[in-house]
């Protein structure tokens, strides 16, 4: 998925999804706050989702555009 499609995404009804490990993330006070203002344009969505979501496409984004994308697709 693309950075851009998230919000056609988060319009759609949330799908359960299995979280197997969890991190501590630390945000500047201005990304936190655009994070809080998704999460209040997609009720359905919490802060968290939005985080997922975003590290997941962003992810798939460098898996193929980037020299990881051989690295990334083993693993």
């Amino acid at each position: 998925m693309k950075v851009t499609d998230l919000p056609s995404h988060w319009q759609e009804a949330k799908k359960p999804t299995d979280r197997t490990r969890d991190y501590n993330l630390r945000l500047p006070l201005e990304d936190a706050a655009r994070v809080a203002a998704l999460a209040e344009m997609y009720p359905d969505r919490s802060e968290a989702d939005i985080l997922n979501d975003m590290i997941a496409a962003a992810l798939d984004d460098l898996a193929e555009s980037s020299p990881l994308k051989e690295r990334l697709k083993k693993k």
